[in-house]
């Protein structure tokens, strides 16, 4: 019976096993043909969402808490449109529904600081949650600049997101525009 038992858990185990990876893989082997997985609403919103965060970074880089308030509330607007619901693995849809999520909670915070400095600790932590969603969607229309300064932060470093390579430092635009490098390339247009 025990041996019974063992054979029908092992065949589970791998039944589901390779219902995952069939997903997974027929998810890669979409992306990696340059058909996009979402249809083109998904990436004009999941585009206008990337638009408005580079709008956010670049107000960061001059400096000026309105922009920066006017852009976190843009990107708020720009990452609720995004139709998640297009996601057809349920896993995804679900991790994107909670990075989504965290991203309106963190830009609510972002823009109830009052200092430049402290929203800039909340579009650090913003970064991170852009970065997770995008790998997590497996976004494939454009390349998305990852950048990190090790000098941000005092001293414990910071990454931000770029549509460009040229490195323009959001965290420490007035004394080390500079400062950084691209560190990733995330979701490479796929030929």
């Amino acid at each position: 019976m025990k041996y019974l038992v063992s054979i029908w858990v092992a065949f589970v185990i791998i039944a589901c096993g390779d219902n995952k990876q069939s997903g997974e893989s027929q998810l890669g082997r979409e992306t990696a043909s340059g058909i996009s997985n979402y249809s083109d609403t998904f990436n004009r919103a999941f585009k206008a969402s990337l638009t408005a965060y580079y709008d956010l970074k670049d107000a960061f880089i001059e400096e000026n808490i309105n922009k920066v308030d006017t852009a976190a509330v843009l990107l708020s607007k720009t990452i609720s449109a995004i139709p998640f619901n297009e996601i057809g693995i349920d896993s995804v849809k679900s991790a994107a529904g909670i990075l989504s999520e965290s991203l309106q909670a963190e830009l609510i915070g972002l823009k109830g600081e009052t200092l430049l400095e402290e929203k800039r600790k909340a579009f650090q932590l913003l970064t991170e949650q852009m970065t997770a969603l995008i790998k997590k969607v497996q976004y494939n229309k454009e390349i998305i600049y990852y950048q990190f300064c090790p000098m941000a932060m005092d001293d414990n470093g910071a990454a931000w997101l770029s549509a460009s390579s040229e490195i323009k430092n959001p965290y420490l635009p007035t004394t080390m525009l500079e400062c950084g490098e691209v560190k990733d390339t995330i979701n490479k247009i796929q030929q």
